[in-house]
């Protein structure tokens, strides 16, 4: 019996894009550079809250089974029409998932069907290493070089939950007197908020609004943006993929970490904490705890994500780079 032909159709219908999520689900959970980023439960809610432009995705089958999908949309301006990845600026890794072994023909699907729709540049940032992404080519394509994008920082997990296997001993100890600070305060509580979203959003929300105050604001003081985590995160949840905890001090809450944890890598997204507890350093309690609780997972890396916060190498990080890749028409 012969094998069934590859072929992609471009998905332009945000129903169509929604009705996916199954056979995304199953794609996702092949692909080996796959991150909660390139989910449904991230990307779905992200094209439903913002929807900037007009989706132009391709989906690549192998008879009935999804195969690959490029999550892509045009954005319109008076200089043409740029191609764009769905998810981009809140998600801190983008790519194009496919099963494994078959990048270079997925890739070259996506970029046949892509120049039927109309753009004049098609740009894809956020390119973890080894991203299915960069095997794009296309004679009708002009491919520009891969570039650096952004930094993100990540510790490389090895010992026990004292932390003395990883985190340096300077960390450690700042660490060991922001949890004796914040017993004088009263008692410590921390506690997992894994299947109350809202609530944990509620609380993540006031805190990252009251650590931002006076500083520009921080990114969920746009009503969209808390609009489209509080969809994601019940979706992201339910996965299994959501770690979140929130600290307490005497009764009140002082600090909230949102992360999540696949496929042995632990990634910390957000954080908030109370300014009026600044000496007891809830925020950096969180994040210990977050690295503990990811040994105890047997995760090999704990990722900070994208931005180059000096926090971030005080606990032993180091630069890890995502890739920007643009291509124009030949």
């Amino acid at each position: 019996m012969s094998k069934p032909v590859l072929r992609g159709e471009i998905i332009d219908d945000p129903a169509q894009f929604e009705t996916l999520a199954p056979d995304w689900w199953g794609l996702w959970e092949q692909s080996s550079s796959a991150t909660p980023f390139q989910s449904p439960a991230w990307l779905v809610p992200w094209w439903r809250t913002f929807g900037p432009g007009d989706l132009a995705t391709v989906a690549v089958w192998r008879g009935g089974d999804l195969i690959g999908l490029a999550p892509l949309y045009l954005e319109h301006g008076t200089a043409g029409s740029k191609l764009l990845p769905v998810g981009i600026s809140l998600s801190d890794y983008l790519d194009i998932l496919c099963v494994p072994g078959i990048e270079n023909q997925v890739a070259a699907i996506v970029a046949e069907k892509i120049l039927s729709v109309g753009w004049s540049q098609w740009i894809l940032s956020d390119l973890p290493e080894g991203s299915a992404a960069l095997a794009i080519a296309h004679p009708d394509l002009k491919a520009g070089r891969p570039a650096t994008h952004g930094a993100c920082p990540v510790l490389a997990i090895a010992g026990d939950d004292t932390l003395a296997g990883c985190v340096p001993s300077r960390r450690r100890r700042q660490l060991r007197r922001a949890q004796q600070a914040a017993a004088r305060r009263g008692r410590i509580a921390l506690s997992s908020a894994r299947g109350d979203p809202q609530t944990f959003l509620d609380q993540l929300i006031r805190l990252h609004d009251a650590r931002w105050a006076g500083h520009g604001g921080g990114v969920l003081a746009d009503a969209a943006v808390d609009e489209f985590h509080r969809r994601s995160f019940p979706l992201l949840d339910a996965r299994g993929l959501v770690r979140c905890w929130l600290l307490a001090i005497d009764g009140r809450t002082v600090g909230a970490y949102y992360g999540f944890h696949h496929r042995g890598r632990a990634y910390a997204y957000l954080g908030g904490f109370d300014p009026a507890y600044a000496e007891e350093s809830p925020g950096a309690i969180l994040i210990g705890h977050a690295i503990a609780e990811s040994i105890r997972e047997g995760a090999r890396d704990f990722d900070f994500l994208r931005g180059q916060e000096a926090y971030k190498y005080g606990w032993g990080a180091i630069d890890r780079w995502t890739m920007r890749r643009v291509w124009t028409r030949s």
